[in-house]
């Protein structure tokens, strides 16, 4: 019998390692008790990963998914490839998270790794110690994805509810429901099944490692800001984000890429101070359209990328350029 692959997982925390203090019907006060559980803790409580490779549980900050931003995103770069170095044969990397950002920290790994191995992301809508909870089939799940071959190549991709998703695309889209994680645009990438791992297609747009984006050596991230449109948008969290220093901003503006009057003015003043503003769609869906006023203006568009993720592209490129055209260039093929 051939030797089981080898998959690294690695516990941040969020809901998926949580242990309720009230109950196993708790949903919801658990996030009260800080009580997370470790990599080598979640194998002990749902020991199935097992069964279908050799699991290396990794030891690494156990926190919400709320506190989790670039340091730790810098770190688990760091991590994943110390864990390539010292496991060559690594066939993947499993990663338990808190799903308010997992689409975010998909997306930063997806800018800044440096290894082609496949990178699976998953968590759970309820906490490991309800009686319902969906954090031990997840955590399977994103085991037996990272260890499949067909997986490598893909960029990082996100696992929950047995649909596998890739990072640049996916977004939360309920509170409280399993089926939460949805592609709008496009849907998932392929299933966790009972029998195997199925693909079904595969992304296009350029993912790690084929990035210019080094996290390892940034010392801080730029800092961008979201400004979200309104009904009388005035342009106030425009100015206020300016005068906090922002180097670029992301205009989560109206359906399909519009700002307010005022909004756009203090956006163009912006501009004209040297922030970079880029515009996405408060939407969650589809593409922002660049018509000549908007280009005129010296707006730069995110595509379809939520802003939450245009804010990590914007961030990564300030802290190689400041340049727009070349800015836009990335926002045209991350």
């Amino acid at each position: 019998m051939s030797a089981k692959p080898k998959v690294a997982l690695i516990s941040t925390g969020g809901t998926i390692t949580s242990i309720s203090h009230v109950g196993e019907l708790d949903m919801y006060e658990y996030t009260t008790s800080g009580n997370r559980l470790s990599a080598e803790q979640m194998l002990e409580k749902f020991p199935h990963a097992r069964t279908v490779a050799e699991v290396i549980p990794v030891n690494f900050d156990r926190l919400p998914s709320t506190a989790l931003g670039f340091e730790q995103w810098r770190k688990l770069v760091l991590t994943i490839e110390d864990l390539v170095r010292q496991h060559p044969d690594l066939a993947g990397v499993a990663i338990l998270h808190g799903t308010a950002t997992i689409e975010e920290t998909a997306y930063a790994l997806n800018l800044t790794l440096k290894t082609d191995i496949p990178v699976v992301v998953t968590g759970a809508q309820r906490p490991a110690s309800a009686v319902s909870t969906d954090a031990a089939l997840n955590m399977y799940n994103a085991v037996r994805v990272a260890a499949s071959p067909d997986a490598r190549g893909m960029g990082v991709l996100v696992c929950l509810n047995d649909e596998i998703n890739a990072a640049r695309d996916v977004t939360k889209t309920s509170t409280g429901r399993l089926q939460t994680f949805r592609t709008a645009d496009f849907g998932a990438l392929g299933h966790a099944d009972g029998d195997r791992v199925a693909f079904y297609r595969r992304p296009l747009r350029r993912c790690a490692p084929d990035t210019p984006f080094d996290i390892r050596e940034l010392a801080a991230f730029p800092r961008v800001d979201i400004a979200y449109s309104h009904a009388d948008s005035d342009g106030t969290a425009v100015r206020a984000f300016v005068e906090a220093g922002a180097k670029g901003i992301v205009g989560a503006a109206y359906v399909p890429g519009l700002l307010s009057p005022q909004e756009s003015a203090a956006m163009k003043k912006a501009v004209d101070q040297g922030v970079v503003v880029v515009l996405s769609s408060r939407g969650g869906s589809g593409r922002v359209f660049g018509p000549a006023k908007v280009r005129d203006l010296g707006f730069l568009r995110a595509d379809n990328l939520t802003p939450q993720k245009a804010r990590i592209l914007l961030g990564l490129a300030l802290a190689q350029t400041s340049d727009p055209a070349q800015i836009q260039a990335m926002f045209d093929i991350y």
